[in-house]
């Protein structure tokens, strides 16, 4: 099953039936981010909130990246891990 969409990719997930590692978690994340919202302009999350940094990190990498070209690349992410996961 492949995703066209970023809507239809974000659902593909939920379908995962184990998970995928904490890198590719991010890297899904960030991609998401990046072409939902566009570049991090958030506040960098304190220094104990280990996630929160991980994931800040993660869409800093991003940074620059056109919303489009993130979509695109977060659903051919989404698809080659489908493969795996499902």
């Amino acid at each position: 099953m492949n995703a066209n969409t970023l809507e239809e990719a974000a659902a593909l997930t939920k379908k995962f039936t184990s998970k995928p590692s904490n890198e590719e978690l991010l890297k899904i994340y960030a991609l998401y981010k990046q072409a939902t919202i566009g570049d991090n302009k958030e506040e960098r999350p304190g220094g104990f909130d280990f996630v929160a940094a991980a994931k800040y990190n993660a869409w800093l990498k991003e940074l620059g990246k056109e919303k489009g070209e993130a979509s695109e690349e977060y659903i051919s992410y989404v698809n080659g891990l489908s493969s795996k996961y499902m």
